[in-house]
């Protein structure tokens, strides 16, 4: 096994060297420009490192984790359209640099290249790649409308908004580690086992992106601090909120979600203090460390070596500190 900067290291290289420079320019000059904005690279990782972990080189799970990557980010493309976003990893996004025409149709052609790699593979591994990858990205496209749905509903519950980040985050980190155990030909009882583990995974990552939404580092959270605040989004922090604050933080905050401001910053700050008085932030923290657990407990049940559990052990403690 390797490490993650090693496997991060390759998928980067490997996706420099796929570099689409094709004709129309405005087609493909985008869809270089979002796969080149860096990022994470959690979910390509992710499925290197599990062809691995199940006895099979990571070379032969590249063009998965492209696909992969590739579908992540046209996701976003199509995300920041609709949430009307400036930035996107520190830098400007897609419709912004170009235009919403230009970011819908680039996305458009985003998920048809994610769908062509698995062409890459036999008949038995790409069918059961493509299977996986349609549930997902249909998963996907629910969680976004959930999502869509949550901002015009004020009787949002826990467990709704939990399936909604299942769906539109977490199934997504689950199928790029099945992904990695199909292409390794591993037991359905292992894929069954590494997906739930990436499904849990997957929600904790979720959970901090919201808390580092609201509490990160303009500096190095790389979008918009305060984003889902501006667009009264129903996350975790402020379901929370109105769970547990007292009935002046709970009328507040309610007022707070029905303006939009032009200048945003007072509404941010004033939110912000509500998560924090009524014990929401702290509460979120805690979730994020449970579904954590929740991972390396299952981690448990994977018929793996001590090293290869160590492995994913760090990968998971290192998305629960990250600040970007």
């Amino acid at each position: 096994m390797h490490s993650i900067e090693f496997y991060r290291s390759e998928f980067i290289s490997f996706l420099e060297q796929q570099a689409t420079k094709k004709e129309p320019k405005n087609l493909y000059d985008p869809i270089n420009y979002i796969l080149g904005l860096g990022g994470k690279r959690l979910r390509p990782v992710l499925t290197l490192l599990s062809a691995e972990i199940f006895e099979t080189d990571y070379k032969m799970a590249l063009d998965a984790a492209l696909a992969v990557e590739t579908f992540h980010n046209f996701s976003l493309v199509h995300d920041d359209i609709m949430d009307d976003a400036p930035l996107r990893r520190g830098k400007t996004t897609v419709h912004e640099k170009w235009d919403i025409n230009t970011g819908i149709l680039s996305g458009d052609a985003m998920l048809i290249t994610a769908y062509q790699l698995f062409e890459n593979y036999d008949g038995e591994t790409f069918k059961n790649l493509a299977k996986l990858f349609s549930k997902t990205a249909l998963e996907v496209c629910e969680g976004q409308q959930y999502d869509i749905d949550f901002e015009e509903r004020d009787d949002v519950t826990l467990l709704e908004y939990l399936k909604m980040i299942e769906y539109k985050t977490a199934v997504l980190v689950a199928a790029a580690l099945q992904m990695g155990a199909i292409i390794a030909k591993a037991s359905e009882k292992e894929q069954s086992d590494i997906y739930s583990f990436g499904l849990n995974l997957g929600l904790a990552f979720q959970l901090q992106d919201d808390y580092l939404d609201a509490f990160g580092d303009p500096e190095t959270f790389g979008k918009q601090v305060g984003g889902d605040i501006i667009e009264n989004k129903k996350t975790y922090l402020y379901i929370n909120a109105i769970k547990l604050g007292s009935l002046e933080q709970k009328k507040e905050l309610l007022d707070m979600y029905s303006i939009q401001p032009k200048d945003p910053s007072a509404k941010i700050e004033t939110i912000k203090e509500i998560f924090v008085k009524s014990g929401s932030a702290e509460h979120t923290q805690k979730a994020i460390e449970d579904y954590t657990q929740r991972a390396f407990k299952l981690l448990e049940t994977l018929d793996i070596s001590a090293d290869k559990k160590e492995l994913l052990q760090e990968f998971g403690e290192g998305l629960m500190r990250r600040r970007v």
